[in-house]
């Protein structure tokens, strides 16, 4: 029952986010926070990913059409195809409408609607910039070191002074100390945290 509420709630987070989208809005930024975006390098596959999603509709519609295939089978398919497609352009506008978010209270990791981590500051022991091209899976924990992938990439690494609780997307728990994630500017962020690290030395 939880993760199909969970499952519910990526459905309803995404169509608000295709909303935000069209209105060139962001969720959870507060004035004067950094969002720092993660999309790009995903974007480009998603999008075309997409277009090709909504070829394979039209396709699919124009060939049942030319077998005669009746409504009743033909309606049901287009309308899945349909919801597919929906889905899809969400989940690409819940990347681009929720960003990472630096404050001077905490650094928000996130991916979509499918991923949210607030870090307090104060356990921000230490912050820099890796290169790693080659993970596995979107989110993952393994010895209390979080991983939250764009694209089999992550280019920031962030250590914690305490353990944090994140909750993965199906609603499993884990305490970490390690967080490693993907910027689209990882310096922007990387120098938007030190400050603070510099004045706890």
């Amino acid at each position: 029952m939880r993760v199909l509420r969970r499952i519910a709630g990526f459905d309803a987070k995404g169509m608000a986010s295709l909303a935000l989208w069209v209105a060139r809005r962001r969720d959870g930024v507060p004035p004067g926070a950094l969002a720092v975006s993660y999309s790009r390098a995903q974007s480009a596959t998603m999008i075309l990913l997409l277009v090709m999603m909504a070829v394979e509709v039209v396709v699919v519609e124009v060939v049942l059409r030319a077998f005669d295939v009746p409504a009743w089978i033909r309606v049901p398919i287009l309308v899945a195809d349909l919801y597919g497609l929906l889905v899809g352009f969400a989940v690409v506008a819940a990347c681009v409408t929720r960003p990472h978010v630096v404050t001077g209270r905490e650094l928000r990791i996130r991916y979509g609607a499918f991923f949210d981590l607030r870090i307090p500051r104060e356990l921000v022991a230490s912050v820099r910039t890796v290169r790693s091209y080659n993970e596995a899976g979107l989110v993952r924990v393994e010895d209390e070191r979080l991983t939250v992938a764009v694209a089999s990439q992550v280019n920031v690494v962030v250590e914690l002074s305490e353990p944090v609780t994140a909750v993965r997307p199906l609603g499993a728990e884990a305490e970490v100390t390690t967080v490693r994630f993907f910027a689209d500017e990882p310096a922007t962020l990387v120098a938007a945290l030190r400050p603070a690290q510099e004045k706890a030395v």
